[in-house]
């Protein structure tokens, strides 16, 4: 089970990827309430790689801080890739940082559906080329899901590093 340990450790693996490669990042967060931007600026020096968080909680905060279209929230609900996709391409738009990750889902212990259960997260990961969506379920009580979400999302951003730099 993911600990805040295991984010610490994570942050600093991808700070040090972000600092060899003379990279920023930003982080668009729903559910994990700011939980990714507050581990990576719990490093020293993380402002030399982290250029902001968007903390965007409600649909209306997605909608007017990052640009997430209202329409597409009705139509697919905060919850779903296509969500995600827009949170992170709009948080790169709207700062200065080459690279993104987006979190939102369904924490609990409430707000959960049959189609959605709870633990329900959908992930992005954007580099201004393209964008990579995935949706899991994790399982536990609302602080074990939200950590899950959180060192799940760093991985996949020092996975996308990762492949950068094996195409390079």
């Amino acid at each position: 089970m993911d600990s805040e340990n295991t984010l610490q450790q994570l942050a600093i693996r991808l700070g040090n990827r972000l600092r060899e490669q003379r990279l920023l990042i930003t982080t668009a967060e729903s559910c994990t309430g700011g939980m990714v931007a507050s581990a990576i600026t719990d490093i020293s020096g993380s402002s030399g790689w982290f250029e902001r968080g968007f903390v965007t909680y409600s649909n209306q905060a997605k909608t007017e801080m990052i640009g997430v279209p209202a329409d597409m929230l009705e139509k697919h609900g905060a919850v779903s890739e296509s969500i995600a996709r827009e949170m992170a391409e709009g948080a790169l738009r709207n700062s200065r940082a080459q690279l993104s990750l987006s979190i939102t889902g369904i924490a609990g212990p409430g707000g959960g559906t049959p189609q959605k259960p709870v633990g329900t997260v959908c992930f992005a990961w954007s580099n201004r080329v393209h964008t990579l969506c995935q949706t899991r379920v994790f399982k536990g009580d609302r602080r074990q899901i939200r950590l899950q979400a959180s060192a799940h999302a760093l991985r996949g951003v020092l996975t996308m590093l990762e492949e950068n730099e094996n195409e390079n």
